[in-house]
C-alpha cells in the first residue's frame, strides 16, 4: 500500500530531530562498546550489533507506546528497545547480566532485552517463535478491547521458520492487530538470502494473506521508517488487522561476537555496507538541509559519551545474582486446595471421568470469566473435541471463550502463552492435540513457556492448563496410543498430572484451572467411559498439586502407579490376596510433577519392596525416576530390588495383538509383583 508521508527532512520538529539523533548516537556508542566487555571478561559473551538497522529500529521503539502496546523484540533490537524506553544503564545491565537486569536479572542470554512493566516482552533465543506469542498477545488485546497494538520484530531468516507462517496464519485469519516487522539485512549469520526463500522480499510469500496488509520500506531511512511504521500502526489499531513491514537494512557488522564475516565476505562488500551507514546519512542530512550546525551535533555525540560512560560506572557497580537464586522462580506458587481435607472423599454423586472433566471445566469458566478454551475439533454444535470432553462449552460460553484453533499445535500453545501475557488474570484450558502424540510440534512453545518464568525472573508466568488425551488401550496405533509423560518430565518449570479416577480428574482439574503457570494434565482416555474410574464427586472438589492417595493399604509389597495401571494394580493386588493371602500396597500418584516423595518413602518403609508400573516404555519412562529416589533415599529398607513393568521398548502397534504384547496389562503387573514377593 502507499504510505502515508508525515515526516521529512524539512518539515520535521527539530527537538524531535535532536532526540531521535541523540538516541541514534547513544545506541551506536553501545553497540560499538559491547565487544569490549567480552574482550574484559566483563559479559556480553553474545552481542548481535544492530548497526545497518538504526532507521526502522528507531521507528519501532518510537511509535511503541508503553504500557499501552506491546513488544516482542529480538536479540539484534538494541536501538529499537532503548527507542522504546530503556535507558543505557538497563542495556548494559542485560549485557553484563546483572541481578538488576530488567529482562531476566541476568538469567537470560545478553542481548535480549525486555522491560516487563513497559510491556516490552521477554522473549527466548529461538529465533522468531515470539511472533505466534505476539499472535496471542494481540488476541488479548482484541478480546479485551484494548487501545493498543502488539509489535513483532525479528530478522527475515527467521520468517522460514514453520510458527512464524502459522503466526501469520493465524493473525490474518482473527484479524488481529499485530505488526510483524521483518528487518531485512540479507543474511541469516551466513546463509545468505537467496538460499532462505525464493522471494527476494520474504514479505511477497504472504502476499495472498487475505486481511493482512504488506507495507515495504527503506529500514536504514529514519523517515520512510518512521512513515512505514506509523501507518502500519494505523492500520492495525484503527482497522484491527495484522500488517507487515518489511525493511531493507544492511547488517555492517558480523552476525554476532561469536562470527567472522570476512570468512564468507568480500572487502568489496564490506566496505559497500559501510557505505550506507544508517547514523552517517542521518548525520550528514542534518548538516545538508541546515537542521542543525557541526557544532550542535559534536554536542550531542558528547552527551551520548557522557550518559554512557555514567551508565557504565553505574551498571558495573551493580551486584551480580547470587548462587542461591536459581531455585527462585521455577514455578509460581499453586492455587491451595484446601476445601476439602483427608476424609471428605467419597461424597457426592456418581460420575464417570468424562462428566467429571466436562462439569469441571464448565464450572471453572462460571466461576472465572477470564477463562479460555482452544483447541483442535473442540468448539461444535454437537461435539467437543474428539472424544466429546468440551460438549456444550460453547454453546453456554460462547464463541468469544471458547473456539476452534488450526490444525498447528505450536500456534495453540504459542497464542496461549501470548494471551495469558496480556493480563495475569487470564486462564487458558487448551487441548494441546487431539492425542498427546500429536503434541511434539508443540514441544518448542512448551520448553519456551517453560522456563517463561523462571527467565523472566518472576515477572510473567504462562498460566496454562494443557489438556492431552494420553495412553493406549483404545486399538489407536502409532500417534493415538503413546505415553509421553516421561518426555515431559525432563522440563523444570511445568507441572504434570495424571488422574485415574473421575474424583482425581475433578479436583486436580480445578487446582489447574485455578493455579498459575503450567500444568499438563494427562487424561487416560481409556478410562473416559469406564466405569471402573467412576467416582463419587464432591461439589466444587479440589485436590491440591504433589499428593498422591493410597488405593490399597497393605504390608508386603507396594505398587506405585497412576493412569490406565491404577487399576490393573488394584486388580493385581486383589488376585494376589485372594491366592496367597499377602497384601499389597498400591499408591496412585496421581501427580508426576510436584511428586510427592513422602509418600512413597513411607510406603517403602512400611513393605520394603517396590514395583513400579506404568503404561510409557520401561526404558526411559518416568517410573526411572520413582525408582531412583527410592534406591537414593530409602535403599536401606529394600529387601528386594525395585522392579519396574511398563511397555516394551518399541511404538505401539496397531492390531490389537501387538497392542497387547506391548502395553502392561493386569496379567503382567500380577507376575511382576508375585516374583518380587517371592524373591
Amino acid at each position: 500500500m502507499k504510505v502515508k508521508k508525515k515526516y521529512n527532512i524539512k518539515s520535521t520538529d527539530k527537538e524531535l530531530l535532536k532526540q531521535w539523533y541523540l538516541l541514534m548516537v547513544t545506541g551506536r556508542k553501545l553497540d560499538d562498546r559491547a565487544p569490549n566487555y567480552l574482550k574484559q571478561s566483563l559479559g556480553w559473551s553474545y552481542h548481535a550489533p544492530y548497526a545497518g538497522h538504526d532507521g526502522i529500529q528507531l521507528a519501532i521503539g518510537q511509535v511503541f507506546e508503553k504500557k499501552k502496546d506491546h513488544l516482542f523484540p529480538y536479540y539484534r533490537d538494541m536501538l529499537t528497545t532503548l527507542s522504546a524506553g530503556l535507558t543505557p544503564e538497563e542495556i548494559i545491565l542485560n549485557g553484563i547480566s546483572k541481578a538488576a537486569d530488567p529482562a531476566s536479572g541476568g538469567r537470560h542470554m545478553s542481548n535480549h532485552f525486555a522491560k516487563p512493566e513497559f510491556n516490552i516482552h521477554n522473549v527466548s533465543s529461538c529465533t522468531g517463535n515470539h511472533a505466534p506469542q505476539a499472535s496471542g498477545t494481540a488476541r488479548g488485546v482484541k478480546t479485551y478491547k484494548g487501545d493498543g497494538v502488539v509489535i513483532s520484530s525479528q530478522g527475515e531468516s527467521s520468517v522460514s521458520e514453520g510458527y512464524v507462517y502459522e503466526a501469520i496464519n493465524g493473525a490474518s485469519n482473527e484479524e488481529l492487530p499485530v505488526i510483524f516487522v521483518f528487518q531485512d539485512n540479507g543474511y541469516g549469520i551466513s546463509v545468505p538470502k537467496e538460499d532462505q526463500t525464493a522471494n527476494p522480499k520474504v514479505a511477497d510469500n504472504f502476499s495472498g494473506f487475505k486481511n493482512l496488509e504488506i507495507i515495504h520500506c527503506n529500514g536504514k531511512d529514519v523517515f520512510d521508517s518512521m512513515n512505514a511504521m506509523e501507518t502500519a500502526k494505523e492500520i492495525a489499531k484503527n482497522e484491527q488487522r495484522p500488517v507487515i513491514v518489511h525493511a531493507n537494512c544492511v547488517r555492517i557488522g558480523s552476525h554476532s561476537n561469536s562470527d567472522r564475516h570476512e570468512l564468507y565476505r568480500d572487502d568489496y562488500e564490506r566496505n559497500y555496507v559501510k557505505e550506507y551507514d544508517p547514523l552517517a546519512k542521518f548525520r550528514r542530512m542534518l548538516l545538508r538541509y541546515n537542521r542543525f550546525t557541526e557544532e550542535e551535533l559534536v554536542a550531542l555525540e558528547e552527551e551520548a559519551t557522557k550518559t554512557v560512560k555514567a551508565a557504565h560506572k553505574k551498571a558495573m557497580a551493580a551486584p551480580h545474582p547470587t548462587p542461591e537464586s536459581i531455585f527462585d522462580f521455577v514455578l509460581p506458587e499453586a492455587y491451595k486446595a484446601e476445601k476439602y481435607p483427608k476424609g471428605t472423599e467419597g461424597k457426592g454423586e456418581t460420575k464417570r471421568l468424562i462428566q467429571a472433566l466436562n462439569e469441571t471445566l464448565k464450572a471453572e469458566f462460571r466461576n472465572n470469566p477470564d477463562t479460555y478454551l482452544w483447541g483442535q475439533d473442540i468448539a461444535n454444535k454437537d461435539k467437543g473435541g474428539i472424544f466429546n470432553v468440551s460438549k456444550g462449552m460453547q454453546q453456554e460460553f460462547g464463541k468469544e471463550r471458547v473456539f476452534n484453533a488450526p490444525i498447528a499445535e505450536d500456534y495453540i500453545m504459542a497464542t496461549a502463552n501470548g494471551m495469558s501475557r496480556y493480563d495475569k488474570k487470564i486462564r487458558v484450558v487448551v487441548e494441546g492435540a487431539e492425542f498427546a502424540d500429536y503434541f511434539w510440534p508443540a514441544m518448542e512453545q512448551l520448553v519456551d513457556s517453560s522456563h517463561d518464568y523462571w527467565r523472566s525472573n518472576g515477572a510473567f508466568s504462562p498460566n496454562i492448563t494443557v489438556r492431552l488425551a494420553s495412553g493406549g488401550y483404545i486399538g489407536g496405533g502409532l500417534y493415538h496410543s503413546q505415553s509421553i509423560e516421561g518426555a515431559l518430565a525432563s522440563l523444570p518449570g511445568i507441572r504434570i498430572v495424571y488422574p485415574s479416577f473421575a474424583d482425581d480428574a475433578a479436583g486436580l482439574l480445578r487446582t489447574s484451572m485455578r493455579s498459575e503457570g503450567i500444568t499438563i494434565f494427562m487424561e487416560p482416555k481409556a478410562l473416559y467411559n469406564d466405569p471402573k474410574a467412576e467416582a463419587k464427586v464432591p461439589e466444587d472438589y479440589e485436590i491440591p498439586f504433589g499428593k498422591a492417595k493410597t488405593r490399597r493399604e497393605g504390608n508386603d509389597l507396594t505398587i506405585i502407579t497412576w493412569g490406565n495401571t491404577s487399576h490393573m494394580s488394584l486388580e493385581a493386588a486383589e488376585k494376589i490376596k485372594a491366592e496367597t493371602g499377602k497384601e499389597v500396597e498400591v499408591i496412585d500418584l496421581r501427580s508426576l510433577a510436584p511428586l510427592d516423595e513422602e509418600a512413597i518413602l513411607e510406603s517403602v518403609k512400611k513393605t520394603s519392596k517396590v514395583l513400579v508400573a506404568h503404561e510409557d516404555n520401561v526404558f526411559g519412562g518416568f517410573g526411572g525416576e520413582v525408582a531412583a529416589l527410592i534406591s537414593d533415599k530409602a535403599f536401606q529398607y529394600l529387601d528386594g530390588p525395585v522392579q519396574r513393568v511398563g511397555a516394551t521398548n518399541t511404538p505401539v502397534g496397531f492390531n490389537r495383538i501387538l497392542e497387547k504384547a506391548i502395553l502392561p496389562d493386569t496379567e503382567k503387573i500380577y507376575q511382576a509383583a508375585l516374583n518380587l514377593l517371592n524373591y
